[in-house]
């Protein structure tokens, strides 16, 4: 199942060219036209709202409970990589570029706000009471919670599949390979890719446009700047311009390091706020919180109000929610899947879903649970009238009611620029990869380009009045999302399940050829378990022995009508690949793996080299440096022999379905 990418270019003529006609055409539809594009998009959203919420609540609650299944059961064990690969991050920065790339902006914005805006107006009940008060923060963590990291980590995770372990390219056209085939690589696949593209372009420009205004409401708060679109404008520049700079330096240069910050911030703020407010209270509100969060979770998930109609609370909050999660899943989706290479679909789930969520909660409770305090006991009437009239001037109101209100403005305006510059950075480095065929590294130009454009873009309908229009756009954008989503999942539950059938047989289909080592005299094999050989003495053994082997074992698969061929790797591995056409291909390489020398051994050199094996789904960590050229055969015979006993499982499994 491995494609070869093709290096001819550095763009994707198709999508690139595509994506840049459609974001061009409805960029400066949405400014010469905003109001009747905004009612053009309203109209959809209202009549997807009216008809279609129960196919909304149902996938998002599907794709719940499939994450969870992923973690929980035993394909959880498959690695995102070969099964010798390593997590490129440590968990700490991991967490901080999904955290900053998924919904950090946000938490700010709409930290104080939503709780606020529930307790005011809830769908059911008083408001201002200690029940409203109770359910604010329930429907807060259900719109924040496991659901929305859910759409994330289950497109993430299709994404990262397909390409660290079938060697496809990192674009969500990979994720249709198990239905279609090689057809991933023409108009289908440029046509989904282009879709993300759009998707991604006007999510970022829309929120960078959106997100200007709480940027502008604290400078205007803090040091009396104008809030004009003049100013929006300028800001917009200024975030693009850092934005820029971060995607140049790249992934590990800029990005990572932008994302530690953040995160440092956050808690910075956060903690701030927990110490100068009533720090007992809310942690038993944040414990109180998560536990009646987990207790409706089902209920909540399934909830459509059809027995006392709330449509338009239902399609002004949860369903927008679910949409806009959707809608921003491709570019999400795409960048956790980019640093997520090496680690186990378990580890992933559980990092994905959980660690996000609970600082989310804490966030959520700690301004949240503050705000409806005092809304409760202190009477904030500015505090209220600020969420009501002016929700991005909210957070900076809310900071007033604290010790060293001005500290912790300054702090939080920071903190929001500098999610906006992560958002829009990941933003751009994830459009690039989709108009490059993949690439991990994209051309410099690219990255300026895209990034660039997301500035221009959210410029020019924040001045023409059209961001409105786009957002809607964007969020009525997620229901054919819904079954390309769907329909990835599916492919990836089917290919799991081969692939850990094939992991199964490779570990527990055993048979006498790969004992034919005990006939060989067991001191020599302890003398090669014993030496530390440096390079060239491997090298060597590789030339001598394995190659010889396992051309022999060639021959005589060729002589039996097997399409068998013979890689050579420079001088550090040798491969025998057996073709199966439609099915898994075999493959068994001897490769050269460098180890540091233990302490414990008196070497007067640094490393040593082991000749370990690798199969198509990656390294097996065991040495086969020692071996004669016998044992060599024999070894690659009974690993063929596995591989033929996933064959017949496999194919034995499709007969019974048909």
């Amino acid at each position: 199942m491995e494609v070869a990418i093709s290096t001819e270019s550095d763009i994707n003529k198709n999508v690139f060219f595509t994506s840049v006609f459609f974001i061009a055409l409805i960029t400066f539809s949405g400014a010469i036209w905003p109001e009747q594009l905004s009612e053009f998009f309203k109209s959809i959203q209202a009549w997807l709202i009216a008809k279609t919420s129960w196919i909304y609540v149902l996938a998002v609650g599907s794709i719940l409970l499939l994450s969870i299944y992923l973690m929980v059961s035993r394909l959880g064990d498959i690695k995102l990589g070969p099964d010798h690969s390593e997590a490129d991050y440590t968990n700490i920065s991991w967490f901080a570029m999904l955290f900053s790339a998924g919904m950090g902006i946000g938490l700010l914005f709409f930290g104080v706000a939503e709780p606020m805006m529930h307790f005011s107006a809830p769908p059911v009940g008083d408001p201002a009471t200690i029940e409203s008060a109770r359910e604010a923060m329930k429907i807060t963590f259900f719109h924040w919670g496991l659901h929305a990291w859910a759409v994330y980590a289950i497109l993430a995770v299709i994404l990262a599949y397909f390409c660290y372990r079938k060697n496809l390219p990192l674009l969500p056209r990979s994720a249709f390979y198990p239905i279609i085939g090689e057809r991933i690589h023409g108009r289908i696949g440029d046509i989904v890719d282009s879709f993300a593209v759009i998707g991604t372009m006007f999510g970022v420009a829309t929120s960078l446009g959106f997100g200007v205004s709480q940027v502008n409401a604290g400078l205007n708060y803090l040091f009396e700047i104008p809030q004009s679109s003049t100013v929006q404008v300028v800001l917009i520049a200024i975030i693009t311009a850092f934005a820029t700079i971060s995607v140049v330096a790249g992934l590990d240069g800029g990005i990572k390091k932008l994302s530690n910050i953040n995160v440092a911030l956050a808690v910075v703020l956060m903690g701030a706020v927990l110490l100068l407010g009533n720090t007992v209270d809310l942690m038993q509100a944040y414990v109180q919180n998560t536990g009646a969060y987990f207790s409706d979770i089902i209920y909540k998930t399934f909830n459509l109000y059809a027995y006392d109609k709330k449509e338009s609370w239902i399609g002004g909050w949860t369903l927008l929610y679910w949409g806009w999660w959707i809608s921003w899943s491709p570019f999400v989706g795409m960048f956790i899947a980019r640093i997520s290479r090496g680690r186990t679909i378990r580890e992933f789930m559980v990092g994905v879903l959980f660690v996000p969520t609970g600082f989310t909660f804490l966030w959520m409770t700690v301004f949240g649970n503050s705000a409806i305090s005092l809304a409760l006991k202190e009477n904030a009437i500015g505090l209220v009238q600020a969420v009501d009239e002016n929700v991005p001037v909210a957070l900076f109101k809310f900071f007033e009611y604290f010790p060293f209100s001005s500290a912790l403005s300054i702090v939080g305006l920071l903190l929001v620029t500098t999610f906006f510059v992560s958002s829009s950075d990941s933003g751009s480095l994830v459009i690039d990869t989709l108009t490059s065929g993949g690439k991990q590294e994209p051309p410099v130009w690219q990255r300026v380009f895209w990034a660039v454009a997301e500035g221009v873009v959210a410029a020019i309908l924040l001045l023409a009045g059209g961001l409105e229009a786009l957002q809607t756009m964007t969020i009525a954008s997620a229901f054919p999302m819904i079954f390309l989503i769907l329909i990835g999942a599916y492919c990836l539950l089917k290919s799991l399940r081969s692939d850990y059938m094939h992991l199964s047989s490779v570990q527990n289909h055993t048979t006498t050829g790969q004992y034919a080592q005990t006939s060989a005299a067991w001191k020599d094999r302890l003398k090669f378990l014993v030496e530390y050989p440096e390079f060239d003495e491997v090298n060597q053994y590789l030339k001598e022995v394995v190659r010889p082997g396992l051309a022999e074992l060639k021959d005589e698969m060729a002589e039996r009508g097997l399409d068998v061929k013979l890689i050579e790797e420079s001088n550090i591995s040798v491969s025998l690949v057996v073709k199966k056409g439609d099915f898994e291909d075999f493959e068994y390489k001897v490769q050269l793996r460098p180890f540091s020398v233990p302490g414990y051994v008196e070497k007067d050199y640094e490393n040593y080299y082991r000749a370990e094996v690798f199969l198509t789904s990656g390294g097996q960590d065991y040495d086969v440096y020692g071996y004669n050229q016998e044992q060599i055969v024999a070894d690659a015979v009974t690993q063929y022999e596995k591989h033929f006993h996933f064959l017949h499982m496999a194919n034995a499994e499709f007969l019974t379905k048909v």
